[in-house]
C-alpha cells in the first residue's frame, strides 16, 4: 500500500528531522478536543537509526526546531474546546483574530468538514463501464462506514440528486450501458447529521450538507453561460430582483425532471425538506447548518446556505435563529455585488479555503469582480459580468509545503485533498510550514500526482480492487448488483406543502 510506503520511507523521516510533526490528539471515542504535542513513530525510529555522522550540533538543532513548535502549541489554550467556542468557529464575528494566526480548533474543524466534502468524490462512481455510473458506490445507511469515517459521528439522512439536462457535461457523467440505474439523474452529494455523542462534543445538533464538484476535470468553467441571473427567475423568493447568480449554478440548483425517480424533485427541494425535517426533529436543541463543498460544489453550497436562509428555515418557531455556515474550498465566485450584500444581510457565514494559485477562485468576472475599485464596481455592477465573491478568504499557497512538488499544473492547484495538506501544515503567514494533526501527505496522491516523488508515493493510487468486479458463484467475473437505491422519503409532499413549493 502507498501509506505503508510511506511510513517506512527513510526520505520522508528525513524530511521529518527539518519538518517535525507534532500531533493534534484526537480521542476518536470520546471526540476530546484537546490539543497535545506527539512524537509520531517515524521520528522515534528516525532517532534510533542516527548514524555517527550526524554532529551534536545538527540534533541540538533539531530539538530547537522541535522546541519551537512545541512553544507555539502550548500558549494556544489546550483547554479551550469546541462545545464552549463553536459559534466563534462557525463565524460569529467572521473569524477576526482566527485566521493568522490559524486557530487550531479552526484548522481541525476546517479538515474535517474539507474530508466531508472529499467523501463526495471518493464515493461517487464515474467509471463509464459501470452501469451504476453517476450514482453513489455505498449504500446511504454505510456510507460512512464505507469510507472509514464512523469518527467523525454523523449520520447520513438524505442524498441529493440532479438532473443532467444541465448544460454541464464535464460535471455529470453517464454509463455506456443502455440498461443504466438513470438517464436523467446523477448523485451530487448528500445531508448528514450528527450522533448525540459527537452532539455533545460539538456542543450542538449540527446538519451538515456536503455538494459534489467536479470529478476529474476543470473544463466545466468553458461550460459556464457566465452570465448573471436574477435568483427570483427560478422562483427563489427575493425581495431584491436585483441579486443575481450565475446562470448554470442556478439551473443546476433549481431544475428537475418530473419523469425520473431521483430528479423529480430538484435539488433546491430535496434540500430545503430535509433541513425541515431535521429542524422539526431536534427543535428543542441547539442546531446549527453547516455545509461544504469543493470546485463547483462550493457554488451549490453557497447557493443553498443563501436559500436556507433567505426563505427563513434557519428561523425557529421559537425565534432562535440557526446559524447558516459555509466551509468552501476552491469556490468560483456565485453572484453580483448585490447579492453579496443579500447573503451577509441574512447572516450566513461564509469562510473560502482558497489556493493562490488556483484558477477556478478567479472564476467568473476575470474582469470585473471585489477586486476593482469600488468607483468602477459602482458603474460596472448592472453589467451580466460583474461577479463579487462572500465571506472571508483563507488564502494558502502550495509552494510553502516542503513534501509537494513547485508545479504550474491548474489540476493540482485546484486539487482538495492538497488543500487539507495545505491547512495542516498551515499556522500563519510567514510562519513555519509544520504539519500539526498528522494528517498523511500520501492522501495527497490519492488522485493527483502533487506529492514530490522522493516520498515513493504513486500518483493517482486510490484504485477500486478489481475495479469494482466480483466473481459469482459460477466464477464467472461480474459486476455485483447493488440494493435499492434510495430516492426520496415519502413525507417530500407534506413538507413542500409547508414550504409553499
Amino acid at each position: 500500500m502507498a501509506i505503508s510506503m510511506l511510513s517506512h520511507n527513510p526520505l520522508l523521516l528525513r524530511s521529518e528531522k527539518h519538518f517535525p510533526t507534532p500531533s493534534l490528539s484526537l480521542n476518536q471515542s470520546k471526540k476530546s478536543l484537546t490539543f497535545a504535542p506527539k512524537i509520531t513513530p517515524a521520528r522515534v525510529l528516525y532517532k534510533e537509526s542516527l548514524s555517527s555522522t550526524i554532529t551534536e550540533l545538527e540534533e541540538e538543532e533539531d530539538d530547537d526546531q522541535e522546541q519551537e513548535y512545541l512553544n507555539y502549541t502550548t500558549k494556544k489554550e489546550p483547554e479551550r474546546k469546541l462545545a464552549d467556542v463553536w459559534r466563534e468557529i462557525n463565524g460569529q464575528d467572521d473569524w477576526v483574530g482566527l485566521l493568522d494566526p490559524l486557530d487550531p480548533i479552526l484548522r481541525s474543524e476546517l479538515i474535517r468538514y474539507g474530508e466531508m466534502a472529499q467523501a463526495c468524490y471518493d464515493a461517487f462512481d464515474y467509471d463509464p463501464y459501470s452501469k451504476y455510473c453517476g450514482s453513489c458506490r455505498f449504500n446511504r445507511r454505510r456510507f460512512m462506514e464505507s469510507l472509514a469515517m464512523t469518527h467523525h459521528g454523523y449520520d447520513v439522512v438524505r442524498y441529493l440528486y440532479a438532473t443532467n439536462d444541465i448544460n454541464l457535461p464535464n460535471f455529470f457523467k453517464q454509463s455506456r450501458w443502455p440498461k443504466m440505474w438513470s438517464n436523467k439523474a446523477n448523485w451530487i452529494g448528500y445531508v448528514a447529521v450528527s450522533n448525540d455523542e459527537t452532539s455533545k462534543t460539538l456542543g450542538r445538533r449540527d446538519i451538515t450538507i456536503a455538494w459534489r464538484g467536479t470529478v476529474t476535470h476543470l473544463e466545466w468553467i468553458a461550460d459556464l453561460k457566465d452570465y448573471l441571473k436574477p435568483v427570483r427567475a427560478n422562483k427563489i423568493p427575493c425581495p431584491d430582483p436585483t441579486v443575481k447568480v450565475e446562470s448554470g449554478f442556478l439551473d443546476l440548483y433549481t431544475d428537475k425532471a418530473e419523469h425520473c425517480r431521483f430528479c423529480k424533485y430538484s435539488a433546491r427541494e430535496q434540500i430545503l425538506t430535509v433541513v425541515k425535517s431535521l429542524t422539526e426533529t431536534y427543535a428543542g436543541e441547539e442546531i446549527s447548518v453547516t455545509i461544504t463543498g469543493h470546485s463547483l460544489g462550493s457554488a451549490l453550497a453557497i447557493l443553498s446556505a443563501y436559500d436556507i436562509a433567505e426563505t427563513g428555515l434557519n428561523v425557529m418557531h421559537d425565534g432562535r435563529v440557526m446559524p447558516v455556515t459555509v466551509f468552501s474550498f476552491s469556490g468560483p465566485r456565485v453572484g453580483n455585488v448585490r447579492f453579496k450584500n443579500r447573503i451577509e444581510s441574512l447572516g450566513v457565514k461564509v469562510l473560502r479555503t482558497v489556493n493562490v494559485h488556483d484558477v477556478v477562485p478567479k472564476t467568473p468576472g476575470f474582469v470585473f469582480n471585489e477586486r476593482v475599485a469600488p468607483v468602477l464596481m459602482k458603474v460596472a455592477e448592472g453589467l451580466p459580468w460583474c461577479y463579487s465573491h462572500v465571506g472571508v478568504e483563507l488564502a494558502l499557497d502550495h509552494k510553502n509545503s516542503p513534501f509537494l512538488k513547485d508545479t504550474g499544473d491548474p489540476v493540482c492547484a485546484h486539487n482538495l485533498e492538497a488543500h487539507l495538506h495545505l491547512l495542516d501544515g498551515y499556522h500563519g503567514k510567514g510562519e513555519r510550514f509544520v504539519l500539526a494533526s498528522g494528517r498523511d501527505p500520501a492522501l495527497v496522491n490519492k488522485a493527483s500526482d502533487l506529492l514530490k516523488d522522493h516520498y515513493l508515493v504513486p500518483p493517482f493510487w486510490r484504485q477500486d480492487e478489481n475495479k469494482g468486479m466480483i466473481r459469482n458463484h459460477d466464477g464467472r467475473w461480474v459486476q455485483p448488483e447493488r440494493p435499492k437505491l434510495d430516492d426520496h422519503c415519502p413525507d417530500m409532499h407534506l413538507h413542500l406543502t409547508n414550504l409553499g413549493l
